[in-house]
């Protein structure tokens, strides 16, 4: 949020852009501006956070009213705003206008389409100006190997202001040690970005919106949001990008032979370097490593540096909370053993997708140091 009002503050980014892509109304958008300013003028900027704006105040609607929402919005063909608003007053007393029923309708997907509208046209998403702003990310199952029918994912990165292809890497499948393994790497070579964008996977999402998956968590912990896109569309740099892979990836991997997914990765880093450094993109009119030295040059890069943080190898982990037995032993594969914890207590157990397994007094917090219990390397 800072970064995008500062943005708009020198004037590389309109109000309608910046308030879409934070998802706030005007007012609201010129509000945070103000507050943003204020602190600025005081010289806390950097560390300026927004007041919560209150939030919906309005309490859920009665059961037997959703229920018969739901019955006239749903129906084919459905009820108009008014005559829905009107039967409510007259089967259920329930007193209210069309303006709330169609927001109700819009919340809820159930805004009936009455009247003819032309289709919508295209519209291209507003693409940030710093590098590592936002990095597009995407998974795509496809039968990458020659010769076999199994599918194995293609987990993908590319930064949207440079077009800059951060990571590109196969896995047998799509995993949370999978993605895990493919963003820490990522971040080992290029940095940690201010926020990805992605789909509404489980990998990704909960239904709670005060709530991390696990993913989500490790992301957090290093201060990198997570922006979600609409539709596939929206990410239509990434998908082209799949489409850029699966034209050219299957042939070459054929072409040699290459029938294990440890060479076909040492190929797909030497092919992401040679497009990287040598093609040009047909948008931007330079290759995207000229686009990143133009960035920086430019003073328009936010990347930061992976930190010299201890729970790094244990954040970007597949972490469980277990309980040590009565006699003071862990399950390890198929057998059991001792661990420096007391019975019946509780530990994290945090594995990597190299195998590496460890288990530790607590989950990773920025206020503690992490103490390792029992440490098994992969066999």
């Amino acid at each position: 949020m800072r970064h995008l009002l500062e943005e708009f503050r020198l004037g590389r980014l309109d109000a309608q852009a910046a308030a879409h892509e934070l998802g706030l109304g005007h007012s609201r958008f010129y509000e945070l501006y103000g507050e943003h300013l204020a602190a600025c003028a005081q010289g806390q900027g950097a560390t300026w956070t927004p007041k919560p704006s209150g939030g919906a105040h309005h309490s859920r609607w009665p059961a037997p009213v959703e229920a018969l929402l739901n019955k006239l919005l749903a129906s084919k063909p459905p009820s108009n705003y008014s005559a829905t608003a009107s039967e409510l007053h007259r089967r259920l007393q329930f007193k209210t206008d069309r303006a709330s029923v169609r927001r109700w309708a819009l919340a809820h997907n159930l805004a009936p389409d009455t009247r003819y509208k032309a289709r919508p046209k295209p519209v291209k998403r507003w693409q940030v100006q710093a590098l590592g702003a936002l990095w597009q990310y995407d998974a795509t199952p496809h039968p990458w190997l020659p010769q076999t029918e199994e599918k194995q994912a293609l987990l993908d990165l590319l930064d949207d202001a440079t077009r800059l292809n951060t990571g590109a890497r196969l896995y047998p499948r799509e995993t949370l040690l999978a993605h895990l393994d493919f963003l820490e790497r990522s971040f080992r070579a290029h940095g940690l970005p201010l926020a990805l964008y992605v789909d509404y996977h489980s990998f990704f999402y909960t239904h709670n919106p005060e709530a991390f998956t696990q993913l989500g968590q490790a992301l957090h912990f290093y201060g990198v949001a997570l922006r979600f896109a609409p539709t596939p569309q929206a990410k239509g740099k990434v998908e082209r990008r799949h489409d850029y892979w699966q034209k050219r990836l299957p042939a070459l991997l054929a072409a040699d032979q290459i029938h294990h997914l440890g060479e076909a990765n040492q190929l797909l880093a030497a092919l992401t370097q040679h497009a990287n450094e040598h093609e040009v993109h047909r948008e931007l009119g330079m290759t995207p490593q000229a686009a990143v030295r133009q960035a920086q040059e430019e003073k328009r890069s936010v990347l930061r540096p992976v930190p010299a943080c201890p729970w790094w190898p244990y954040v970007w982990s597949q972490q469980t909370r277990v309980r040590v037995d009565d006699q003071g032993r862990v399950a390890v594969n198929h057998q059991r053993l001792s661990i420096d914890a007391p019975p019946r207590s509780h530990v994290t157990r945090c594995q990597r997708y190299d195998g590496d397994l460890y288990f530790l007094r607590q989950a990773p917090d920025p206020k503690h140091l992490p103490v390792v219990l029992l440490h098994c390397p992969p066999f």
